[in-house]
C-alpha cells in the first residue's frame, strides 16, 4: 500500500512537470491518459481528479491563447466525460468564436453549455445571445432568448438592440414592453437601443418622458440618443433643448448635437457649436471632425474643409475619415484636391469609390468617371446602388447613351442590384437631354415604383430644352399634383402659357399660387471671401459693397458685348417686357457674386460661387465668356451639378 501511494505521487509529480504534453494526451485519449495512473483501491478518485484538472486547465489554455481548434478538441473531450468548465472560460471561447466568424464552432459551444439537462448561467446565455446577433442570427437568438427561464437587464436590452440594429422597430419596442410587463426595469443601454427604434415623434415624445421619469436623462449616452433621435426626426430645436438642459462634461453629447446639425443641412449652426466645443475644452475626435467636414461640404467651404484637412492627419489613414474629406473636396469643386487623396489612400471601400465616381461625374469630368469605375470593377471592388447611380449620372450629363442604357441594364444581370427610382430619373435625365422623349415618357410608364415628383420634373427640365410644350404642361401638372406647393414648376408653366398667348391659363395658374400661398424662392448665391460667407439675392441692396459690385457688373457687361455677349432673356421666368428682361438677367444672383470675387480674389486664385437654384443659360453664356476675356477660373456649384468655367468653356460642354 505504501509503495503504491508512493508510486501515485511520484507519478503526479511528474505530471505537473509537463503539464502540456499531458493536456494534451488528457484531450486527445483520456481513458487512457486515466488508466495510465497508477492508483489505489482505496483513493482512486485522486487520481481521476487530477486528470480533470488538467484537461479543464487545458481547455482553459485554448480559450485565453485564442487557439480555437485546441479548444474545440478539449470541449468535446470535456463533453464525453460530463465535464464543464467555469463560465469566464465559455466567454472567451464565444469570443474567439465571433472574432474567427466560426458560427458552426459557436453553435457547437451552445450545444455543450446544455448537453444533458446542464445549465449555463444567465450572463453566460446573454453572451451566446449575443453571439448570434453578431453573427446576424436573429432567429437563433430569439429562439434562445425565449428558453430562458430568468430573463435580466441585459438578456432584454440585448434583443432589444438587435431588433433595433435591423431595424425591425415594431418588435424592438414590442420587446420593451414586455420587459416591463416582466417587472424588469430598462437601464441607460436599454433606452439608448430603444430610442434608435422610433417610429413618429408620439412615441418618441413618450419614451422621453419615459427617461425623465425613472431619472436617465442626465445619461450621457441616453441624452446622445435623444439627440439623435430628435434630429433624425427634423427636430432640431427638441434636440438643442436636450443638449441645453444641463452643462455637459462629455465629448459624446457634443458629437451628437454637432452631428444632428450637420445632417439636416444646417451647417452654420454645427459649425457655430464645433466652435463652442472647442472653447469649453473639447478635442475633436473621428466623429466631430467627420461631422464638421459635412458641414464644410453642405456650405460649400473650401478653405474651412482644408484647415479641418489638418485635423485628420493625425489619424493616419482613417478611412471613414478619409471618405468625408474626398466628399467635401469633390462637393466643393476641388478635384485637383479630390483626386491627390483618392490616389493616396491606403485603403478604399466602394464608400470611397462611389464618392470620386459621383464627384468626377458631377463636376463634368464623364469619361474619367466611367474610367474610375472599370478600374473599381478590376479592384475586386462590388459596386453598390450608389455607385451605379454615379456611372448613370455620368453618363446622362454627357450624353452617352448606349453606355447608359448598357449600364442600366447591367445592373440586375452582373451586380444584382434591382434599379431604384433614382435610377430611373437618370435614365429619363438621359434620355430626355438626348431629344429621346417619346421613350423617356415609355420608361416612366414601365418604372416598378411610382415616379416622383423629381422624376417628372427631370421630364419637364428636358420638355423645356426641347420646346415640347404639350409635353411639358402634361409633366408640369404631374409634380403640381405630387407638390402643390412648388414656385418653380407654376412659374414655368405660366411662361409656357404666356408664350402660347394662352392667357386665361396663365390668370388660372397665377390664381392657384395665390390659393396655396405660393411664393417663388429668390435666386441666392454665395462666395466665401476671407473666411466669410457673402449671400447675394437678386434686388437685394444689403451688401455694404452693392454699390461698387452693380459699378463693375455693368462694365464687364458692357466689354462682354463688344465681344459679341447678347443676353438671352428666354430665361426670365416673369412678366417682363423688353429691356426690364435684360435688366432683370444683369443682376442675377451669382453675376453679383462672381463679380464680388473677381474684386477679391487675384487672378490665380478660382472662384467658387454656391447657388441655391439652377444656374440659368444666360448667366453660363455670361461665365464663359466672363472666364475668357480676364483669364479665369470659375466654378460654379447648382443644385445639379458644377460647372468649371476655364478659356470660354464649361467642364460640362454646354451639355447640362
Amino acid at each position: 500500500m505504501k509503495s503504491s501511494s508512493w508510486m501515485l505521487m511520484k507519478c503526479i509529480a511528474r505530471f505537473q512537470a509537463s503539464r502540456a504534453s499531458v493536456g494534451r494526451l488528457a484531450v486527445q485519449c483520456p481513458q487512457r491518459l486515466l488508466h495510465s495512473l497508477p492508483y489505489s483501491h482505496t483513493s482512486p478518485v485522486a487520481a481521476t481528479g487530477e486528470w480533470q484538472s488538467v484537461l479543464i486547465d487545458e481547455f482553459t489554455r485554448c480559450c485565453c491563447q485564442r487557439d480555437l481548434p485546441g479548444a474545440m478538441e478539449a470541449m468535446v473531450s470535456m463533453q464525453k466525460n460530463k465535464i464543464w468548465a467555469d463560465p469566464i472560460t465559455y466567454s472567451e471561447l464565444i469570443k474567439c468564436c465571433l472574432a474567427r466568424g466560426a458560427v458552426q464552432q459557436g453553435r457547437l459551444v451552445h450545444a455543450h453549455l446544455f448537453f444533458r439537462g446542464h445549465r449555463p448561467k444567465t450572463f453566460l446565455m446573454n453572451i451566446l445571445i449575443s453571439m448570434y446577433v453578431k453573427f446576424g442570427l436573429l432567429d437563433d437568438a430569439q429562439e434562445l432568448f425565449a428558453e430562458m427561464p430568468e430573463r435580466n437587464v441585459v438578456s432584454w436590452t440585448t434583443m432589444i438592440a438587435a431588433y433595433a440594429n435591423s431595424r425591425l422597430n415594431d418588435k424592438a419596442l414590442e420587446c420593451l414592453i414586455l420587459m416591463l410587463r416582466d417587472g424588469v426595469t430598462p437601464n441607460m443601454y436599454t433606452y439608448s437601443s430603444v430610442l434608435r427604434a422610433c417610429l413618429g415623434l408620439p412615441i418618441l415624445r413618450q419614451l422621453h418622458c419615459s427617461v425623465i421619469k425613472i431619472g436617465l436623462d442626465s445619461d450621457v449616452f441616453v441624452r446622445s440618443a435623444l439627440i439623435d433621435t430628435y434630429s433624425k426626426w427634423g427636430e432640431l430645436d427638441n434636440a438643442l433643448h436636450v443638449f441645453d438642459e444641463m452643462v455637459t462634461g462629455d465629448l459624446v453629447v457634443w458629437n451628437s448635437i454637432i452631428a444632428g446639425f450637420a445632417q439636416n443641412t444646417d451647417g452654420d449652426e454645427a459649425l457655430h457649436l464645433f466652435k463652442s466645443m472647442k472653447r469649453a475644452g473639447f478635442q475633436a475626435d473621428q466623429s466631430t471632425i467627420t461631422s464638421v467636414l459635412r458641414a464644410c461640404t453642405g456650405l460649400a467651404l473650401l478653405e474651412l474643409g482644408q484647415q479641418v484637412h489638418v485635423l485628420v492627419l493625425k489619424y493616419n489613414q482613417d478611412l471613414i475619415l478619409n471618405n468625408a474629406l474626398l466628399d467635401m473636396y469633390c462637393k466643393c469643386g476641388s478635384l485637383e484636391d479630390a483626386n491627390f487623396l483618392f490616389s493616396r489612400m491606403s485603403e478604399k471601400d466602394v464608400i470611397s469609390w462611389s464618392t470620386m465616381i459621383i464627384g468626377l461625374a458631377q463636376n463634368g469630368f464623364s469619361l474619367e468617371a466611367l474610367q474610375l469605375f472599370k478600374s473599381m470593377e478590376v479592384s475586386g471592388t462590388k459596386p453598390n446602388h450608389i455607385t451605379i447611380l454615379g456611372v448613370l449620372f455620368a453618363c446622362s450629363h454627357a450624353g452617352f447613351i448606349e453606355d447608359g442604357q448598357y449600364y442600366f441594364q447591367s445592373m440586375t444581370k452582373h451586380f444584382g442590384l434591382e434599379p431604384t427610382r433614382e435610377h430611373y430619373g437618370c435614365m429619363v435625365d438621359l434620355l430626355g437631354r438626348a431629344g429621346k422623349l417619346d421613350e423617356a415618357v415609355k420608361l416612366i410608364h414601365e418604372m416598378e415604383c411610382v415616379p416622383d415628383a423629381v422624376t417628372w420634373r427631370t421630364l419637364l427640365g428636358a420638355c423645356r430644352v426641347h420646346h415640347n410644350k404639350d409635353l411639358a404642361i402634361c409633366a408640369a401638372k404631374q409634380i403640381l399634383k405630387l407638390e402643390p406647393h412648388d414656385a418653380g414648376t407654376y412659374i414655368l408653366l405660366s411662361n409656357i402659357y404666356a408664350n402660347s398667348g394662352r392667357w386665361d391659363d396663365v390668370t388660372e395658374v397665377r390664381r392657384a399660387m395665390k390659393e396655396q400661398g405660393v411664393q417663388k424662392e429668390p435666386g441666392c448665391s454665395w462666395i466665401e471671401v476671407n473666411k466669410q460667407i457673402h449671400a447675394f439675392i437678386l434686388g437685394d441692396k444689403s451688401h455694404p459693397q452693392i454699390g461698387a459690385i452693380n459699378m463693375e457688373l455693368n462694365q464687364l457687361i458692357w466689354r462682354l458685348k463688344e465681344l459679341g455677349y447678347v443676353p438671352d432673356t428666354h430665361f426670365v421666368l416673369q412678366d417682363l417686357e423688353g429691356e426690364q428682361k435684360e435688366e432683370s438677367l444683369s443682376y442675377h444672383s451669382e453675376k453679383l457674386a462672381i463679380v464680388f470675387g473677381l474684386m477679391n480674389f487675384p487672378r490665380e486664385k478660382a472662384i467658387r460661387i454656391r447657388k441655391n437654384l439652377r444656374i440659368c443659360g444666360d448667366c453660363h453664356v455670361f461665365a464663359k465668356l466672363l472666364a475668357k476675356m480676364e483669364g479665369r477660373t470659375i466654378v460654379v456649384r447648382d443644385p445639379i451639378r458644377y460647372h468649371h468655367f476655364r478659356n470660354g468653356v464649361c467642364s460640362c460642354r454646354d451639355y447640362w
